[in-house]
């Protein structure tokens, strides 16, 4: 019926056993607007769309181009929507100009994926009626825990703080305190300012900024969990016995002040490297390290045990300089410091989903459904070609030993790879159906609230419980259909979000290899398929791919029952992990994509 990607629509079930459908009303439209390439042919102007993910053209009569020509980027507003006999129109409303530096090349992408740079006036107007600070009178029934010590631990580059830990020795275990800002106290339901946050869902993350889902007045300042200063939070308590099990929990409203802005590096240097000027400087806190450092083992144990997949997966930080010049493409180090931190959240999540399911109030949770057991086959040609994991019947319960024993090995980030791969995407949704991931029967968001919505409106529904305030029986209908719709726009928002941020990362490489056309580099095969190989190159963080028709010293094919590319004549092979040398033949700006020639 000319439906698009993303568009929320009504189907009905056609085949229940090969779960085929048929659309037949169209709800509510994903794309007012669609970024792509003007072009004229057979008498007609016409927009190919930049993303797969919509596939067909645009009609723009002539007299909506605004000025635009032909191969042109322009950003297109759907004026008729299409049907299952005709093309959708639109009009031109913004042309992107060719990027000319890595910065515009950011500024390109945030109109590819029409983000919003800046709030609207009405925003930044309810921002103004906001507190200066932090008043007795808003500590007023709160829980007093400034007498804790805590801290917040985040990366070096981070401005927003929503999370800060505290812990304490028990007789036979752990009390671990996570204080998440209390977002819900300055944003109310329905207000200006939350329904702006509800339809942005998520801040997104940028090399050279970030676009937050709050304004700064609250997201860099109000419920930012500076040091030394009063701030107002939402605890989760809970006791853990000696062997990491939680025996008990507790949610309340607080007030914080965090003795100190720790970093992953200074925390890993602390606890494992014993960095002598670091423990001395940070002498009052080594207690609460040390006994972070135990509960954390001992979590990351018991999730271990019950099939949790931990993928350790290198991601790329873009560094740019003062005049927004590409300066380095590093590769992420994760170090036990960030192990702490996940650990405690992902427990203080899984925490507040079970608190909130056992007294059976509507609420969101974060969803992430079994994989489709079909694909198993294509997964299990790789790790038998690779890492051997011999055993009968494989199902997905055994991803998680299969990750294990891939770890170390050449072919590890690619088992890992190609089991992310076949998972399906973790959503919002308010029926709990568990988190395959992490092997969790119930899981929601708490801890982020300056940055993601649905974790907002997980501290309302607490604050509620709290206040013992429960919903009438005709008000559960409507907070179930209110959750359903928020859970489905924070999902989207989170795809669109993600997807931005990979083109930026695409293009970032790109631009940084741009002046390196020629060069002969060392790397390793990372992935292959029918058309060629995946490299990774050794001295930069930056992949690319080489075609199979750039290999011209024989005739290759892909083996897909080796895993292996193949030459006809000379026999030489090239498999995954192995090492090869590569000249840089073509930078292309355009596509954001670098091809080698061997």
């Amino acid at each position: 019926m000319g439906a698009m990607d993303n568009d929320r629509v009504v189907a009905r079930v056609e085949n229940m056993k090969s779960r085929e459908g048929r659309i037949v009303r169209i709800v509510e439209r994903a794309h007012a607007k669609v970024c792509g390439e003007l072009d004229f042919s057979d008498d007609a102007w016409f927009l190919r769309p930049k993303h797969g993910s919509l596939p067909f053209d645009i009609l723009i009569p002539v007299k909506h181009l605004s000025g635009a020509e032909k191969g042109d980027t322009v950003v297109v507003e759907i004026t008729q929507f299409n049907s299952e006999n005709r093309p959708p129109v639109g009009k031109v409303v913004k042309k992107i100009e060719k990027p000319e530096d890595p910065k515009s090349e950011i500024e390109a992408v945030i109109d590819e994926f029409h983000l919003s740079r800046k709030f609207p006036g009405h925003i930044l107007q309810a921002t103004k009626t906001l507190p200066a600070a932090i008043t007795e009178e808003m500590i007023a029934g709160r829980r007093d825990l400034r007498s804790l010590n805590t801290v917040t631990i985040d990366g070096e580059r981070a401005k927003d703080f929503d999370d800060a830990v505290s812990i304490e020795k028990t007789g036979d275990g752990f009390k671990l305190y996570v204080h998440i800002a209390d977002v819900g106290y300055f944003v109310p339901w329905d207000s200006v300012i939350d329904l702006e946050a509800r339809e942005r869902a998520t801040s997104v993350y940028f090399p050279d900024r970030v676009l937050p889902m709050l304004p700064r007045k609250l997201s860099e300042d109000l419920c930012s969990l500076k040091p030394k200063v009063d701030r107002l939070t939402f605890t989760a308590e809970m006791d853990f016995d000696d062997k990491g099990h939680r025996v008990e929990s507790a949610f309340y409203p607080s007030v914080i002040n965090s003795n100190e802005r720790m970093t992953y590096t200074n925390v890993e240097k602390i606890i494992v490297g014993q960095d002598k000027k670091l423990r001395a400087k940070y002498n009052s806190l080594l207690k609460e390290f040390e006994l972070m450092s135990l509960l954390c083992k001992d979590l990351r144990q018991m999730r271990k045990k019950r099939g949790s997949l931990d993928f350790d997966l290198p991601e790329p930080e873009i560094l740019l300089d003062i005049q927004g010049n590409l300066s380095a493409i590093l590769k992420t180090q994760r170090n036990f410091a960030h192990s702490i931190i996940e650990e405690f959240m992902i427990a203080a999540n899984e925490a507040t989903a079970e608190h909130l399911t056992a007294i059976g109030v509507p609420s969101l949770y974060r969803i992430h459904e079994e994989p489709d057991i079909r694909k198993m086959d294509e997964i299990m040609k790789v790790v038998n070609c690779t890492i051997s994991y011999k055993k009968g019947n494989v199902t997905p319960a055994d991803f998680s030993k299969i990750i294990h024993k891939a770890a170390g090995s050449p072919y590890e980030e690619v088992i890992n790879y190609l089991i992310l791969r076949s998972l399906k995407q973790a959503r919002y949704s308010p029926v709990n159906v568990g988190h395959f991931g992490l092997a969790s029967t119930c899981y929601t968001h708490f801890t982020s609230p300056i940055r993601r919505y649905p974790d907002l409106v997980v501290h309302r529904i607490l604050r509620d419980t709290c206040n013992n305030v429960k919903p009438r029986k005709d008000d559960t209908a409507k907070a179930a259909a209110r959750l359903s719709d928020i859970a489905f726009n924070a999902s989207r928002r989170e795809r669109v979000a993600e997807q931005a941020e990979r083109e930026v990362i695409d293009a970032m490489r790109t631009w940084f290899m741009k002046d390196k056309e020629g060069q002969v580099l060392d790397g390793k095969v990372a992935g292959m398929n029918s058309h060629g190989m995946k490299i990774r190159l050794d001295d930069y963080f930056v992949d690319g791919f080489l075609h199979l028709s750039y290999m011209v010293d024989d005739y290759y094919a892909y083996d897909e029952g080796s895993l292996t590319i193949r030459g006809k004549n000379t026999n030489k092979t090239f498999s995954i992990g192995q090492a090869v040398r590569v000249r840089i033949d073509k930078v292309d700006i355009a596509e954001r994509e670098i091809l080698f020639g061997l």
